[in-house]
């Protein structure tokens, strides 16, 4: 006599509820302002959409950026797919050496392992985009202006000037 299959054990199923966040909520959660580790002059305040409700794999942040301010420090990312979709106001794009304006309404995407991109509000009035990307357990991203390298080991940043890096 053959024993029955005995079913994965699942996680618990919590409510929908946990899951949706209604605009009322979003306007009520308090932002996070970030300064770049790596640019003083990058300050982003920032709603983390998808930590708020248990996603891992990817994120998605609602974020606001003043004016004068920029995004980040200019980077690509060797694994991780990165997106921003422009919800108001408006940005100056530098993707690789070139530069683009950005006006509500607008998406970019940046590939893994594509051209270095940053943004900077330029404007008088806050800019305000939804920012996305995929959560690799392990991530290179690298700073070109910067000559700088930064490793993401699952959750553990490190960063290397270029300089000081050898070949085995």
């Amino acid at each position: 006599m053959t024993k029955p299959l005995q079913e994965p054990l699942q996680e618990t199923a919590k409510s929908i509820r946990d899951y949706i966040l209604t605009k009322s909520a979003i306007d009520h959660t308090s932002e996070t302002k970030h300064v770049h580790q790596f640019n003083k002059d990058a300050i982003r305040y920032t709603v983390s959409l998808s930590d708020i409700v248990g996603l891992t794999k990817f994120g998605l942040h609602l974020v606001r950026v003043e004016p004068g301010d920029e995004t980040t420090q200019h980077h690509y990312h060797e694994e991780s797919d990165e997106f921003i979709y422009v919800l108001s106001g408006t940005l100056s794009l530098r993707y690789g050496d070139e530069h683009y304006q950005l006006n509500t309404g607008d998406f970019v995407g940046f590939p893994a392992h594509g051209a270095a991109h940053s943004m900077r509000n330029d404007s008088d009035t806050d800019a305000v985009y939804l920012m996305g990307g995929s959560r690799p357990a392990i991530d290179i991203c690298n700073y070109p202006d910067i000559k700088r390298r930064m490793y993401t080991i699952h959750g553990k940043k490190e960063f290397v000037d270029l300089a000081d890096l050898g070949e085995v």
